[in-house]
């Protein structure tokens, strides 16, 4: 399927790996021509250069944290006009409900509610005076079903969603759509991350620990960021301009839910 994206240009955060990597691969082999940003300079460039090579697309880099305004003002001046913007951050730490202080959920809230606010409203007016664009937030299956050890994840993310869900409905005649790409566990830095802990816990090797998570997956697996790099470019698409203001789980079915 042509997804019609080709030549258009996107912007891509926490896009050296993972999850916003697998966005900008998905995306660069549509034709469409990336500004990608992360804070690692060096891992950033490598990927940069990788889809250059792999796609013959225009790979513009801007690294450092994009929670700053001014690394914010450097993407978007980079993109030129923006027609695709893919937000993306690193969850906040896991704990519990007594671990966390004021700061600690200011910190959550800059990183995964008020920064990809911000880049919305950077790019909202001229999408909207080109009368096309698209908007996907990566968020996190904890907006439909809370996974208690990510309380400032769940906080903040339910913040975004709220905020999309609104906006979303503002913008559409425009030709614009902002839908939001739900991640459950996928093999990632963050898995490892969220599976470290248990596995020290349990007294068990990293790989026993994804073993049992896996087990709790209807798909008896993680996801790829291939596989979830290509639901966001179908976002992106000249084909979802009537999916607006939706929350897309890609968990392999491990959020419980009827709706």
């Amino acid at each position: 399927m042509d997804l019609g994206i080709s030549g258009k240009t996107a912007i891509v955060c926490a896009s050296s790996k993972g999850l916003g990597l697998g966005c900008a691969q998905a995306l660069a082999a549509e034709g469409v021509n990336l500004v990608m940003n992360a804070r690692g300079a060096e891992a950033l460039e490598a990927s940069a250069a990788a889809i250059r090579a792999d796609h013959g697309v225009t790979v513009a880099t801007v690294s450092g944290d994009i929670t700053t305004e001014d690394v914010r003002a450097q993407v978007i001046e980079a993109a030129g006009g923006a027609d695709i913007l893919v937000n993306n951050a690193g969850g906040p730490p896991p704990g519990i409900w007594s671990d966390w202080s004021r700061d600690d959920f200011i910190a959550a809230f800059d990183a995964n509610m008020l920064t990809p606010i911000a880049l919305m409203q950077a790019v909202l007016p001229g999408m909207m005076g080109k009368g096309w664009g698209r908007i996907v937030n990566i968020t996190s299956q904890s907006v439909k079903a809370p996974v208690p050890q990510l309380g400032l994840s769940n906080t903040a993310r339910t913040g975004l969603t709220g905020f999309v869900a609104g906006t979303a409905r503002q913008v559409a005649d425009k030709g614009v759509t902002i839908n939001n790409l739900l991640p459950g566990i996928h093999a990632t830095d963050r898995a490892d991350a969220l599976d470290g802990p248990v596995a020290k816990g349990a007294g068990i090797s990293l790989d026993e620990a994804r073993a049992r998570r896996a087990q709790t997956i209807p798909t008896r697996r993680y996801g790829t960021i291939e596989e979830f790099g290509a639901a966001c470019a179908f976002l992106c698409s000249v084909h979802a301009g009537f999916i607006v203001g939706q929350n897309l789980l890609a968990d392999g079915g491990a959020t419980n839910a009827t709706i």
